[in-house]
C-alpha cells in the first residue's frame, strides 16, 4: 500500500445530540449505517461521519466528494423526513460554533475557490428534544424510513 486512502465519493454527515431525545436521530442513523456497512460490506462508496454540530472544520470532509448528504433532526419538517438540495450560502451561523449545512458549503467554496459537491439536507421529523429524554417512538419509526431510503439510493 502507498499509505493514501481513496476518499469515498459519497459523504453522509449526520449531526445531533444523543442526550436530547429525538435530536439523537442523526447519530442514530450514523449507527445504523455503520452497522450495516460492517455486517454486509455494502455502501463501500459511502463514508459516514457524525458530530454534535457542524463546524468550520467539516469543510475539509467535503473535499474530493461527488455527493454530500447532511442529516439532522427537525421538528418543522413533514414526517417521516424531507430532503432538499442545498446551495452555498453564508448565514448567521457562519460566526458561531454551530454552522448550518449551507454555511459549511459557503466556507468550502471560499477556501477552495470552486463550487462544493452537490449537497442535500435530509431532515428526519422529530418531536421531543428534552435533555435526558429517550427518543420517541414516532421518531424511531421516521428514522427507520430514512434509513431504508438511504439504503435504496443508487450511490
Amino acid at each position: 500500500m502507498n499509505g493514501t486512502a481513496k476518499t469515498a465519493p459519497v459523504l453522509i454527515l449526520t449531526y445531533g445530540n444523543p442526550s436530547r431525545g429525538d435530536d439523537a436521530l442523526g447519530p442514530a442513523l450514523y449507527d445504523l449505517l455503520e452497522t450495516h456497512q460492517q455486517k454486509t460490506g455494502e455502501l463501500a462508496e459511502v463514508e459516514v461521519l457524525t458530530d454534535f454540530q457542524l463546524q468550520i472544520e467539516h469543510t475539509v470532509d467535503l473535499e474530493q466528494r461527488e455527493y454530500v448528504l447532511f442529516v439532522d433532526a427537525s421538528v418543522s419538517c413533514a414526517a417521516p423526513f424531507e430532503i432538499h438540495e442545498l446551495q452555498a450560502e453564508r448565514d448567521d451561523s457562519f460566526t458561531t460554533h454551530a454552522m448550518s449545512p449551507a454555511s459549511v458549503l459557503a466556507v468550502f467554496k471560499q477556501v477552495n475557490h470552486h463550487e462544493p459537491p452537490p449537497a442535500y439536507l435530509l431532515t428526519i421529523r422529530a418531536y421531543e428534544f428534552g435533555l435526558g429524554r429517550k427518543m420517541t417512538e414516532q421518531a424511531k419509526a421516521n428514522l427507520e424510513l430514512a434509513f431504508r431510503y438511504i439504503l435504496a439510493k443508487p450511490w
